[in-house]
């Protein structure tokens, strides 16, 4: 017959899993102090006041560069298990690790003539401000 007890210590490391994240939201919840007000709804800067709306525009030139590098970033993780086992995988393995590589090489050599990796500022534009003439109104 299947028993349950078997599994006791299982079923209490599952409810204590599950009740320690809800418990740890949960809990501030209840003993933090409310406190509503403008100063509370605005976004918080590095202690700088916030200026202009939060929606602007990004230049695609940044999530080309981090795409770059998250490309990287995976290759190092592809390649790190392939080089710890290179001795008994065999020839058929490298065969593919030097596919595997070209193709990243050549997607790295697509990116690098798009100008992806290339990471300028763009020239500082500077407008003269007219001067104003005064308000006759005034």
């Amino acid at each position: 017959m299947f028993l349950l007890h078997q599994y006791d210590s299982f079923w209490i490391f599952l409810l204590v899993s599950i009740s320690i994240p809800y418990l740890a939201f949960s809990i501030p919840g209840f003993i933090a102090p409310t406190r509503e007000g403008p100063e509370k709804l605005t976004s918080y800067e590095s202690g700088i006041e916030p200026k202009g709306d939060a929606w602007i525009r990004f230049q695609i030139r940044y999530y080309m560069f981090a795409l770059v590098f998250v490309v990287s970033d995976v290759e190092t993780v592809f390649l790190y298990p392939w080089a710890v086992s290179f001795r008994e995988l065999g020839l058929f393995a490298f065969i593919e690790v030097i596919i595997f590589i070209f193709i990243l090489v050549v997607g790295l050599v697509y990116a690098w003539r798009k100008g992806a990796s290339e990471w300028c500022q763009l020239p500082n534009i500077r407008v003269k401000v007219a001067e104003r003439e005064p308000n006759p109104a005034v």
